[in-house]
C-alpha cells in the first residue's frame, strides 16, 4: 500500500466521506436557499450559513477518525452555536437557522455505520420538513426589521408612541408594527431604534442596508 509521509494514499473511507458530504450538501442547500433565502433575503447570511456548515462538517470527519468522542462534535456544536459578532448581532430567528447548519453537519459527519441510512435519509427530511412547516404553514406573516438612527428624541417617550409611529410611516413609507429603542446619544439628540413590520402589510418597497458605521461604539 503505498504511503507518503506514514499516510495512506487512499483509504476505503473515502467513498463514505463523499456520500456524507453529498447528503450534507444538499440537505443544506434545501434548508438555506430555497427555505431560507425566499423568505428572509440576507444575502449576508448566505455566506456564514454554508460556510460554517462545511467548516464543521470536515473537522467532525477527520476528528472523528482520530477516535475522539461524540462528545467532541456535540462541544463544538454547542460553542459555534452561541457564537455572536461584534459588528452584527444575529436575529434569534438567524441564530437558530446557524443552529441548524451546525445540526446538519454534526449528524451527517459523526452518524456511525450503526445507524441505518434510512434512519440517516428521515432524520435529514425532519428537519427539513420541520423548517419548511413552520415557515409557510404556521408562521405565514413574516415581521421584518430596520435599523435606524432617529432625531427626533422627543416622540419616543411613551405618550408620543402614536405620533412616533405616523412619523416613521411617513418617512419610512410603511405601516409600522412596533419599535423598540435602543441607546440615546443626548449630545446628538439621536436614538437608535429598531422599527418592526409585516411585509404583506406593505406595498412594495425596496430597502438598502448601509453598512455599520465604524466610529459607533
Amino acid at each position: 500500500m503505498v504511503k507518503i509521509f506514514g499516510m495512506r494514499l487512499f483509504h476505503e473511507d473515502l467513498w463514505e466521506l463523499l456520500f456524507k458530504f453529498t447528503l450534507d450538501a444538499l440537505v443544506l442547500f434545501v434548508l438555506i436557499r430555497l427555505i431560507y433565502y425566499p423568505i428572509h433575503r440576507k444575502k449576508e447570511n448566505l455566506f456564514t450559513y454554508f460556510v460554517f456548515n462545511v467548516l464543521i462538517f470536515f473537522l467532525c470527519i477527520l476528528m472523528n477518525n482520530v477516535k475522539l468522542s461524540m462528545g467532541f462534535g456535540f462541544g463544538l456544536f454547542a460553542v459555534f452555536s452561541i457564537m455572536r459578532y461584534r459588528t452584527e448581532q444575529l436575529s434569534v430567528k438567524d441564530m437558530t437557522y446557524l443552529f441548524a447548519v451546525i445540526t446538519l453537519a454534526v449528524i451527517n459527519a459523526l452518524v456511525s455505520k450503526k445507524v441505518s441510512l434510512a434512519e440517516l435519509v428521515f432524520t435529514n427530511g425532519m428537519i427539513l420538513a420541520l423548517v419548511y412547516v413552520l415557515e409557510h404553514v404556521w408562521l405565514t406573516r413574516h415581521e421584518a426589521m430596520r435599523q435606524l438612527i432617529y432625531e427626533r428624541i422627543e416622540l419616543i417617550k411613551p405618550e408620543n408612541r402614536a405620533l412616533l409611529f405616523e412619523d416613521l410611516k411617513q418617512r419610512l413609507g410603511i405601516k409600522v408594527s412596533r419599535v423598540e429603542i435602543g441607546r440615546i446619544d443626548l449630545l446628538r439628540d439621536t436614538a437608535q431604534l429598531r422599527v418592526f413590520y409585516f411585509e404583506d402589510e406593505q406595498a412594495h418597497t425596496t430597502f438598502v442596508e448601509l453598512p455599520p458605521d465604524d466610529n459607533d461604539d
